[in-house]
């Protein structure tokens, strides 16, 4: 599995709940390529270099912002890949029914996960550069109303530092529990498929 660092937590819990823990061989991607979707398909290109090329691959990923890139680099490659349902993370971790009606409340929403939440100093305010060019965050944020905390737990500091990113950014304040399941079921599924039960670690 390859998957992106910002799923770590999630992904440990759904492998340790299915007794797969010692299971599946995880490679964590980095983070902030949350931020340069165009480098994902080369960083997963690369990690596979030199790996059996019969061995079943499963992607941490949904389309992440490329735009269909991945889904071709899936179609194109010779060995089986699979990577998780929809358009990006907030949708598997609300559910797509869930995040469609989000979506259709306020098109204008800037959605966060826990981790996100977390690390949005480094992620965004930093990593987009807000923090020395903090006229940057209307040119972002000039079509967002409000920002939602999609959480997987009823963490107080995450709330507090979804909280404090929706007042950074000047925006209204929306918490989200999802829970772990809507995130859980399509893992499960894409598992079982895959048939990964070399005992490797993570």
């Amino acid at each position: 599995m390859l998957a992106c660092g910002a799923l770590v937590r999630e992904l440990r819990a759904v492998l340790d709940q299915e007794g797969l823990g010692d299971a599946v061989e995880v490679v964590y991607l980095p983070a902030p390529l949350h931020n340069h979707p165009d480098r994902i398909v080369p960083e997963i290109e690369a990690r596979l270099v030199g790996v059996d090329p019969d061995r079943q691959i499963f992607l941490g990923y949904a389309d992440c912002g490329t735009g269909g890139i991945l889904d071709a680099f899936i179609e194109r490659s010779e060995r089986p890949i699979t990577r998780l349902p929809g358009s990006h993370c907030y949708e598997f971790f609300a559910g797509s029914a869930r995040f469609g009606a989000l979506h259709e409340e306020e098109f204008g929403t800037f959605y966060l996960t826990d981790f996100l939440a977390k690390h949005f100093t480094a992620l965004i305010w930093e990593g987009l550069g807000i923090g020395q060019h903090p006229e940057l965050r209307d040119m972002y944020f000039a079509n967002y109303r409000r920002v939602v905390l999609l959480s997987q737990n009823d963490d107080p500091a995450v709330v507090a530092a979804g909280r404090a990113a929706a007042e950074l950014l000047g925006l209204e304040f929306v918490h989200e529990r999802t829970g772990l399941e809507p995130f859980a079921r399509p893992v499960r599924v894409a598992l079982s498929s895959a048939a990964m039960v070399e005992r490797v670690t993570i």
